[in-house]
């Protein structure tokens, strides 16, 4: 057995009794509403949440995936599963995006594209690219714990969608994709000779597939290898729109034979593609993918999958034309043990140290946004000015939010809102953040706190921000305050209360927006206008998500 083996199987083993560990330790959180364990059987999508271009491994018995996470900070999400359908929030890979600088306001839509995770020797990487600055890669020997400084491996525009494959002889490449918008070409997928240690790449690439004729907008290539075949797993047609394909060759840079293994058909499932090829220990194959539903994000799916020929066959072929459609339902994968149900985290009560995971900034973390002390049993977030030019919150950098769990849901908070020396210009609420948005808040003026709701349409044209409704609050500077987001496509219902018993509904319902490639978001903020006096801050009790 050679050392690299040996290390491989020590690594294995303790990431395994690491996450064994940590699963026993904590009480598993299970979402109100949505989990895709049905008992003997899991319902699709496995998360129906925004991780956007899912990747994921398997590691001995522990499965990790990541997505695509743009500006929003941190980024890289790091998620777990015994199971393959029950999956935990446990990291981000990385806290800041890169350039720090660059990123310390929003630059929505930019950023961390569509990243690929992989094993190798006993180390976590992760590349991705960003379509301004290149291919970036991070690596860790621990996924749980800090990960290292991200390196750029490959420098120059439009490079996106990367993934590193490390063949038996040694010998390290690089596929990756193009982003049309920045390389003024898209729909080719190229691959690059890397060094062993797949910090660099070492030469200029060549193309390996081009989908102009056939298969328009193939991007987000993984590259895998089985029975002496290199495979090119890569989604083409668009994100609401496409399938999935499959590349083979017996030579990594070709000529590949091309094979669609996946497609809507008769399904409600629009455009399955874009994830991984996983197997179990036992020797089963699945394949995640997402699904784009608009303001819900890009939620993922698992299929089963088998081989017939050297070729995937993905989902169930319905109407037998040789093309897997995804199913909605089918039995659990089989790994060998029954693990506890558990979903990625949503309500925080605010009591504990940190904020929870399911929280991301709209641009890298400034620390005097907030403030958690110890013993501290509420969030505040400080006051901060919005820009002299702001007409709405596109460009406000302090947005608190996370992603949108469920089609139906209810977000709901307890604001204090302490003004200090100003007598007006301080608001702080709760948010539904995507290209139109909207939001319930408290604010001041000189005559007392008010309840407002405010929304702004086409907010990345500029559009301006308007009061759509307005309330004197009897006496206090406290609120609660909550929305009810339902089917279809993230209806919203906005409403207050001065009790926390009797809510009282505002305005007209509110359709949400995604945002610039992600879901619409629903979360938290605290801001001033310009002229206010500084200061000011906002305490919030707790964020829960239930049932409407």
């Amino acid at each position: 057995m050679t050392t690299n083996k040996i290390l491989n199987i020590l690594s294995i083993t303790a990431f395994s009794i690491a996450s064994t560990y940590l699963n026993a330790q904590e009480k598993p959180y299970v979402s109100e509403v949505w989990s895709a364990d049905q008992g003997k059987n899991y319902k699709n999508p496995i998360l129906y949440a925004d991780y956007s271009d899912p990747d994921a491994i398997r590691v001995g018995e522990d499965y990790y995936m990541t997505a695509s996470s743009f500006n929003e900070a941190p980024g890289l999400p790091i998620l777990h599963s015994k199971d393959m359908v029950n999956w935990k929030l446990v990291n981000y890979a990385i806290q800041d995006v890169l350039p720090k600088e660059h990123f310390s306001v929003p630059r929505r839509g930019d950023a961390v594209w569509a990243p690929s995770i992989r094993f190798h020797k006993g180390e976590f990487y992760i590349y991705w690219g960003d379509p301004d600055y290149g291919i970036y890669m991070v690596k860790t020997k621990d996924p749980l714990g800090k990960w290292d400084e991200p390196v750029l491996v490959m420098e120059g525009k439009g490079l996106i969608d990367s993934c590193p494959f490390w063949d038996e002889d040694g010998q390290a490449y690089l596929v990756h994709g193009w982003a049309g918008s920045r390389a003024g070409v898209k729909s080719l997928l190229s691959i690059n000779k890397m060094n062993p240690e797949g910090t660099k790449v070492l030469d200029k690439g060549v193309h390996i597939f081009d989908g102009h004729d056939a298969h328009p907008t193939v991007e987000g290539p993984k590259m895998y290898k089985r029975n002496g075949y290199y495979y090119v797993f890569a989604p083409a047609g668009g994100v609401a729109t496409g399938w999935q394909l499959v590349l083979r060759s017996k030579n990594i840079y070709g000529p590949y034979e091309e094979k669609i293994v996946l497609e809507q058909g008769k399904t409600k499932i629009n455009g399955p593609h874009q994830g991984a090829w996983v197997d179990t220990p036992s020797g089963e194959d699945w394949f995640y993918h997402f699904q784009d539903v608009d303001a819900g994000g890009r939620i993922v799916h698992l299929q089963p999958m088998k081989w017939e020929k050297d070729w995937p066959v993905m989902g169930i072929d319905n109407d037998k034309n040789g093309i897997g459609e995804p199913v909605l339902t089918y039995k659990r994968p089989n790994v060998g043990k029954t693990y506890p149900v558990i979903t990625p985290a949503e309500t925080d009560e605010f009591d504990g140290e940190k904020l929870g995971l399911q929280w991301q900034w709209s641009a890298n973390e400034n620390i005097v946004w907030s403030s958690k002390l110890p013993g501290q049993k509420f969030l505040r977030l400080f006051s901060m000015k919005m820009g002299e030019n702001d007409k709405n919150l596109w460009n406000v950098p302090n947005l608190l939010t996370q992603k949108f769990p469920a089609p139906s849901f209810a977000a709901s908070t307890k604001v204090k809102l302490t003004p200090e020396d100003a007598k007006e210009g301080k608001t702080a609420g709760l948010l539904v953040m995507g290209m139109d948005h909207a939001s319930i808040v408290i604010t001041n003026k000189t005559d007392g706190y008010y309840i407002q709701l405010r929304k702004a349409e086409k907010a990345e044209k500029g559009g301006e921000e308007k009061i759509l409704f307005e309330t004197k609050l009897k006496s206090s500077n406290e609120a609660y305050l909550k929305v009810n987001v339902n089917e279809p496509n993230g209806i919203c219902t906005f409403s207050y209360s001065e009790n926390g018993k009797n809510f009282i509904n505002v305005g007209e319902p509110f359709q949400a927006k995604p945002g610039k490639w992600i879901g619409a978001k629903v979360g938290l903020y605290s801001v001033s206008t310009q002229k206010a006096n500084r200061g000011g801050y906002a305490d919030f009790e707790y964020f829960r998500v239930t049932k409407n």
